[in-house]
């Protein structure tokens, strides 16, 4: 019965979901990282640049698929969990992600006319030509909804999602608290694809909330004799292993003038798409000019 309280007092056991968490990282990978790769290297003849691109269409499953997949795990989560805040979570999600949808397939196109992702809207040079100069103040509106409106309404329901569902992810049973072989092999690729939504999403102050909580969370069910379960202990080192990642991107990078130049201040995390209009695309040009 939808609604129905389950007995939170026995604790029911949640074996690890690997079908979801699977599907989950399947389509990630294909449908959010793989969108503008399938743009790049499809045929421009195939999806002209008046219409939507391949990872249009990519980034249309995604913002299906994706909502299924959280509501799913929600379901399955053994704790009754806050079913309105979830809802509302969803709904903000599909709204940001649909207009990051828009701001973002502009912006790509903009690649095969020469749009740098690692400048500034004003300092590119297809840009800062432009007449009259208001039509730069659209570009920066259309900037705007894409990596700021966009990527907060996206963003920040879909890591209370997960966090709403951490919450439910304890057990007094030590013998729940491992991983089984099947968790340990999505590790890796969950892992660096937060590493991506981080750095490309440039939501690492939200990250790092969504992590310290989740410590906070586990310090406190520990003081009660709770232990994480399997489906937690997941969720858990993925995000430690993101962590490391992006620590080991930033020292990487620590030195670019170009890249600093674009994210000044105390957090430096560049945009793996920056670096790749910055550096990769000179050494594909090199290549060709040898």
């Amino acid at each position: 019965r939808h609604g129905a309280v389950k007995n939170e007092d026995t604790f029911k056991t949640s074996p690890f979901h690997f079908d979801l968490w699977f599907y989950f990282t399947l389509q990630n990978w294909v449908l959010d990282f793989g969108r503008p790769i399938a743009m790049i290297i499809l045929p421009l003849e195939w999806f002209p640049l008046n219409k939507p691109s391949a990872g249009d269409y990519f980034h249309m499953a995604y913002n299906v698929i994706t909502p299924f997949l959280l509501l799913k795990l929600i379901e399955r989560s053994p704790k009754t969990l806050p079913r309105s805040m979830v809802y509302v979570s969803i709904i903000m999600f599909v709204m940001g992600a649909s207009i990051h949808l828009v701001g973002d397939s502009v912006n790509h196109r903009l690649i095969f006319s020469g749009y740098q992702h690692h400048l500034s809207v004003r300092e590119n040079p297809i840009i800062k030509n432009l007449k009259p100069e208001t039509l730069i103040d659209s570009f920066e509106l259309l900037y705007y909804y894409d990596e700021y409106l966009g990527h907060s309404m996206w963003y920040i329901p879909f890591f209370l999602i997960l966090f709403i569902y951490f919450t439910g992810c304890f057990t007094p049973v030590e013998e729940e608290s491992r991983m089984p072989v099947p968790a340990l092999l999505l590790m890796g690729p969950s892992s660096l694809y937060y590493w991506y939504l981080v750095t490309e999403g440039q939501i690492f102050i939200l990250y790092i909330f969504t992590f310290f909580a989740m410590m906070a969370l586990v310090m406190h069910q520990k003081r009660k004799g709770l232990v994480l379960d399997s489906n937690g202990l997941f969720l858990f080192y993925s995000f430690i292993i993101t962590l490391v990642l992006i620590a080991v991107w930033v020292v990487w990078l620590w030195n670019d003038k170009i890249l600093r130049k674009k994210y000044p201040g105390v957090i430096y995390i560049p945009e793996p798409w920056a670096f790749y209009t910055l550096h990769m695309n000179n050494f594909h040009a090199a290549k060709e000019s040898l």
